[in-house]
């Protein structure tokens, strides 16, 4: 793309979270010399989100903003505005302030936290998801509040991890028979389960919350729990009710269906992050992915694709990490469709990782307190590298020297 046809274009990114971020960062990075508007629906500065169950949670620290000074980068700001509607045969997007005209437009809007039905409204009830929710929730661990925590998800898991550093009373209420059944494999998530009641916390499972009230939660079992405050950590679905009407593809998650290069069916149009799934070669399904590290990543596709710099398909070896009961845990790749799982160490230690393969080539690794495991076992998922099954199933042998 010529300088001139790009200073004359207009692309307007919609979501001022880790993606939206990014790709205008990644925009101005590429030589991307047009203007760039990126719109915030909350009216703080830009922040990042994964400090927001730790150190902000804790008052550990007061913001989490990211360290990019927008204005010396030419990226124009609008804060505080809710976007509520695409019109793509006139370019345009519809905003509490008016319509908004762009050449290209990215939508990065993220997910929304599913809330609990029947919670809406009662006193006490909290989700997780944004700074104001982090600093409404601070004062609920400085007072050292008995917390039920519905969702043994990892959001649930961290937001109890630090309840209990703060000296709270916590219950983990979960539906499923373990932790993070929709996330691990039982045999993966079985051990877990051990590490709330290890850390004081009470974890229930096969329990599914009939009524909350102020000051109590009610299961469907007849048990009553105290509760001074709930938090809700049940998953999250796509930010994208505002594109209803708008023509553009979406599949039944409400997630837009992206092609490998993140355009959407519209024309000018792409989406990056949490509200959008794409295609991986790789794995050969399509991908949601809810994690920091796909917000990152995928910006650079989409800069890419919009300067012309590079027409690489977007197709990441998933990322992602936890930070849980004294545990760092790490997991990388899909295992969706792997035929064989090795065990590296014992579950009931403090650190120990598990490997999937498909035909002998790892595809997704999960490291419990062993980073040298992820680092490297991650580089053979993303080179497709093969590996001698017994080797790599002795914990004392690097996952490198087990290469075939």
């Amino acid at each position: 793309m010529s300088e001139q046809k790009q200073a004359e274009q207009r692309v307007v990114i919609v979501g001022a979270g880790m993606a939206g971020v990014q790709t205008a960062v990644a925009l101005r990075e590429q030589g991307f010399t047009g203007p760039v508007t990126l719109i915030g629906a909350e009216p703080h500065q830009p922040y990042d989100r994964p400090p927001l169950s730790k150190a902000v949670l804790l008052g550990k620290a007061e913001d989490s903003a990211f360290d990019v000074d927008f204005e010396a980068l030419g990226i124009e700001l609008r804060l505080g505005l809710d976007v509520t509607g695409l019109r793509a045969a006139d370019h345009e997007i519809d905003t509490e302030a008016g319509p908004v005209g762009y050449d290209t437009l990215v939508v990065a809007t993220g997910a929304q936290p599913v809330t609990l039905p029947g919670a809406e409204g009662v006193p006490g009830v909290h989700l997780l998801r944004t700074l104001d929710d982090a600093v409404r929730l601070g004062p609920v661990l400085g007072r050292r509040h008995t917390v039920v925590v519905v969702g043994a998800g990892w959001i649930g898991a961290e937001f109890a991890t630090a309840a209990r550093e703060a000296g709270c009373a916590v219950t983990v209420v979960e539906a499923a028979d373990r932790p993070l059944a929709g996330a691990l494999p039982a045999e993966v998530t079985t051990p877990m389960a051990e590490w709330y009641e290890a850390n004081g916390a009470t974890l229930l499972t096969h329990a599914r919350v009939d009524t909350v009230e102020p000051g109590r939660v009610l299961l469907a079992d007849g048990r009553e729990l105290p509760a001074d405050a709930v938090v809700v950590g049940i998953g999250a679905r796509p930010a994208t009710g505002w594109l209803t009407g708008s023509g553009i593809a979406l599949d039944p998650s409400g997630a837009i269906t992206a092609d490998e290069r993140l355009r959407t069916s519209l024309p000018d149009v792409y989406a990056v992050g949490d509200c959008a799934s794409f295609p991986s070669a790789r794995y050969g399904e399509r991908l949601l992915v809810h994690h920091w590290d796909n917000a990152l990543q995928g910006p650079r596709t989409v800069a890419a694709a919009i300067t012309g710099s590079a027409d690489t398909p977007y197709d990441p070896v998933p990322y992602f990490w936890s930070e849980q009961f004294g545990r760092f845990v790490q997991y990388a790749g899909h295992h969706a469709d792997a035929d064989e799982l090795l065990w590296r160490g014992d579950p009931a230690d403090e650190a120990w990782s598990v490997l999937w393969l498909r035909a002998g080539v790892p595809v997704a690794l999960l490291a419990v307190g062993r980073p040298r495991d992820l680092a490297q076992g991650r580089k053979l998922v993303e080179a497709a590298t093969p590996v001698d099954p017994a080797r790599a199933a002795d914990p004392s042998v690097p996952l490198k020297a087990a290469v075939l």
